[in-house]
């Protein structure tokens, strides 16, 4: 195991009805005036944003609001919002939504106290400074109400890049799993699959002895199995809606990370997929993941093979790994499948002649050098054919 740091301050307000402590926790942080960052109606809709106001209102808090945030979120709402928090003296944001409605208030939060362009830390600086963040959580997938992390696409060029730093994890998130029993089942199994991801993006390392998170990510993983199934056939199962919300934060608040490489790669991969078709980020990882997976399987066989044992209930063969290791990955492929995920390119609504031009901003676009690292280094060849594997 790695030395490691770990810091994970966020209070979790988490419970049917926890929406109507947004005002209180705000003022607890210290907010006196925020801003309330949104994406489209469905918080209108469904009465959630004047739950959230009247509690701000009998807290004394003030509030603007900025709405608009869509999946895969973007650049220009961001300026817009880092704008609005200079000219109104915000002091803390408020996320309504999910991880592309966080994502976008974590980089405004960032951006409003920084001098220069709020890009610099999505092309590598890392975040020392921000405004406060709370958020309200409406879909369980990205963990990014626990996490020190966001992506935003640049639409400049359309990268999707990621930026990190402990001073933009949320200070409070309010977690009520009654509030995503209204997401259609397309939208549930994204999240289930992005949580999926964060876990074996994880697992995949190149660290030896990392026993006890191996094991949390085992759980896990063996939650969403079950949970998954339940949730779908039943959308208002209370129960297996809470398991998956805590799931999805523990999977990608780095509990499960610490002391151990990471690999990253299925995630950079499938950016480019949502940045140039808008495809849903869970969807373009269910394509992802297997295809990845099968092209690195020899790096390291029984770090696959181990997780099919452990997670799918493969049996080991010890004279061939890797017949167990490709069971494992072909389990996974089935289960996304089961849940209503896409298995190709043409599913996702992707083409194979754009191949040249993913692998080209992947791998050379926003300053890369020509090749993505994580479990394996993986170069412009080597992304070519991963793509391939996906049609």
């Amino acid at each position: 195991m790695n030395n490691f740091h770990f810091y994970s301050p966020t209070w979790f307000e988490f419970g049917k009805d926890a929406e109507s402590k947004a005002g209180e926790l705000v003022k607890r942080f210290g907010g006196g005036k925020v801003l309330i960052h949104y994406g489209g109606g469905s918080a209108v809709r469904s009465g959630l944003l004047a739950r959230v106001k009247a509690s701000l209102e009998a807290a004394g808090v003030g509030y603007v609001e900025l709405g608009g945030v869509k999946p895969n979120p973007r650049s220009g709402l961001v300026y817009e919002g880092i704008e609005l928090c200079r000219r109104e003296q915000v002091d803390f944001i408020l996320a309504v939504g999910g991880g592309s409605a966080i994502d976008s208030a974590k980089a405004i939060a960032a951006g409003a106290v920084y001098e220069g362009d709020f890009w610099d830390f999505y092309s590598g600086k890392r975040i020392e400074k921000a405004l406060p963040v709370g958020t309200v959580l409406t879909i369980s997938a990205a963990g990014s109400e626990g996490s020190p992390d966001s992506v935003i696409t640049n639409e400049n060029g359309m990268f999707k890049r990621g930026a990190s730093g402990d001073a933009i994890r949320p200070r409070f998130s309010i977690l009520n799993p009654a509030l995503t029993q209204t997401l259609p089942p397309y939208q549930t199994a994204c999240g289930v699959t992005d949580i999926m991801a964060h876990l074996y993006e994880r697992y995949l390392t190149n660290t030896p002895e990392v026993e006890v998170t191996d094991r949390l990510i085992e759980a896990l993983l063996l939650t969403m199995i079950h949970e998954a199934p339940r949730v779908i056939a039943d959308p208002n199962n209370y129960e297996a809606r809470a398991n998956i919300m805590w799931a999805g934060m523990m999977a990608h608040n780095n509990a499960c990370g610490v002391g151990r490489s990471q690999d990253w790669n299925s995630h950079n991969i499938e950016h480019e997929l949502s940045a140039l078709y808008d495809c849903a980020h869970g969807a373009g990882l269910a394509v992802t993941m297997p295809a990845v997976f099968t092209y690195v399987i020899n790096h390291d066989v029984m770090r696959f093979a181990q997780v099919a044992v452990r997670v799918w209930g493969c049996q080991m063969d010890f004279v061939h790994p890797e017949r167990t290791a490709r069971a494992g990955i072909e389990a996974l492929r089935a289960f996304l499948i089961s849940i209503g995920m896409p298995k190709n390119f043409a599913e996702l609504g992707a083409k194979e002649e754009d191949i040249p031009k993913l692998v080209d901003v992947l791998c050379n676009g926003d300053g890369r050098p020509g090749s993505i690292s994580g479990f394996m280094t993986l170069n412009e060849e080597d992304c070519a054919n991963i793509y391939r594997l996906m049609l």
